[in-house]
């Protein structure tokens, strides 16, 4: 299987980085802007190539953002405390 090319790498991480503005978006949160694409790769597959470090920025990013959506979720029914009243019975 051949390794993915500059532009596929682009593609791939521009639609991650795009769900997750759009979820910060839509709950009005702002965040720091993802680390900028690399604009030197040579195309060759070579050893430490410019897309491993932004992989790597990219995911640190990818983190706090999720860090930061999970920080204003509403809990879901299941883990709220509400939703376990009444389940006890009395002793």
């Amino acid at each position: 299987m051949n390794a993915p090319t500059a532009e596929q790498h682009r593609l791939q991480a521009r639609a991650r980085i795009a769900q997750v503005q759009h979820r910060l978006d839509m709950l009005a949160l702002t965040h720091r802007m993802p680390p900028p694409e690399p604009t030197t790769c040579c195309g060759r597959g070579c050893n430490g190539c410019v897309w491993e470090g932004y992989e790597a920025a990219l995911a640190w990013w990818m983190e706090d953002a999720q860090a930061l959506l999970q920080s204003v979720q509403p809990p879901s029914a299941s883990t709220a405390p509400e939703a376990s009243k009444g389940t006890k019975e009395p002793t």
